[in-house]
């Protein structure tokens, strides 16, 4: 690195004059130009051929020719699929980096929250009070679920997944997880000083994914918060939610295209789970003639898991982070791998 060149960021995300600062003061050769997000057809082709960094806000990249100096695109999603059939991550000399691990302080309590209702009978309760119902037979069919003593099991033991089971530490839960590489159980991507479980102290049981099946037998929740790749694609369908315990609770904040939502509505139907929670769906918004908006023992959301008004000072954290490792020479932070799709 030229140490006369300038650094040029580009950000398609609104940045605070004291991000900006904190960003431009990393190093003199800095050089910031912020763009709205929907107005990036009005970037000027030289501010696209000077640009080395993009800091972008949503899926749409620049054309390849258009970019020569490209080194390294941070995006502000975590869930980068819609990113990978971009021709721009085909070139080896541009790195990507997801914002993984930066909301997941949110997210953890969004999660939390879910189980706490669904294992007290909350969506019953509400029912009753919109239709002005006193439940006579309350001590029966409000029986919590608690969580102390209860198994959860986290499907994809990642950022989100660490916090989780991070936060279910102090209820007394018996935490089970599963990720693809159960040999290797710290993290070492990015993650919130104090947040998550770099070193992987808060499971009792940690499974490969091929394992899956003996872990959700075990599980009176299951909370989904894998990746969407191929891999993952449709892995809840009728024979695994037949896995599950019968009376247990779902809920999936990862990705809707991971769960059959029709085998999700059977099991439900059935007294196979007891209750869930969505977050996420194959179709967004979710259309009103979709049959999940009238199953009583299921909490939608609009996914909005991650929201927070800390939510973009949150990933902007990370790419000062990441800026830094940048500026050092150092690996980034959730590099994307191409072949895995996160």
């Amino acid at each position: 690195m030229d140490p006369e060149q300038k650094i040029e960021i580009l950000s398609t995300i609104a940045l605070s004059e004291d991000q900006l600062k904190n960003i431009q003061n990393l190093d003199e050769r800095i050089k910031v130009d912020v763009y709205k997000y929907k107005e990036m057809n009005k970037i000027s082709d030289d501010a696209w051929r000077k640009t080395e960094i993009l800091l972008t806000y949503g899926p749409n990249l620049p054309d390849v020719e258009k970019v020569p100096n490209l080194r390294w695109i941070q995006s502000s999603w975590a869930g980068v699929e819609k990113l990978l059939d971009d021709p721009l991550l085909n070139q080896e000399t541009v790195e990507v980096t997801s914002s993984s691990g930066a909301n997941v302080s949110q997210m953890g309590e969004y999660v939390v929250m879910m189980l706490l209702m669904l294992g007290h009978k909350m969506p019953m309760m509400l029912q009753a009070q919109r239709e002005k119902r006193w439940i006579e037979d309350k001590f029966t069919s409000l029986q919590p679920k608690e969580l102390r003593g209860s198994t959860v099991g986290i499907v994809g033991y990642g950022s989100i997944g660490r916090e989780v089971a991070r936060q279910l530490y102090a209820y007394g839960a018996k935490v089970l997880a599963s990720k693809r590489d159960a040999m290797h159980p710290e993290d070492k991507g990015y993650i919130p000083e104090g947040l998550g479980d770099p070193y992987g102290n808060y499971f009792d049981r940690l499974y490969p994914m091929e394992g899956l099946r003996g872990m959700l037998e075990e599980c009176d929740f299951v909370v989904v918060t894998l990746p969407h790749t191929k891999s993952t694609e449709c892995l809840f369908v009728k024979e695994t939610f037949d896995y599950m315990k019968p009376g247990s609770y779902f809920v999936n904040v990862s990705r809707g295209q991971l769960v059959d939502e029709g085998a999700l509505i059977d099991a439900l139907n059935s007294g196979q789970l007891a209750g869930a929670a969505l977050d996420v769906y194959s179709q967004e918004p979710l259309p009103p003639e979709s049959p999940l908006w009238s199953q009583p023992n299921l909490i939608l959301t609009p996914h909005i898991s991650a929201f927070s008004p800390n939510m973009l000072n949150q990933v902007i954290e990370l790419f000062i982070e990441n800026l830094k490792r940048y500026l050092n020479k150092q690996p980034l932070y959730n590099v994307i791998d191409r072949e895995q799709g996160y």
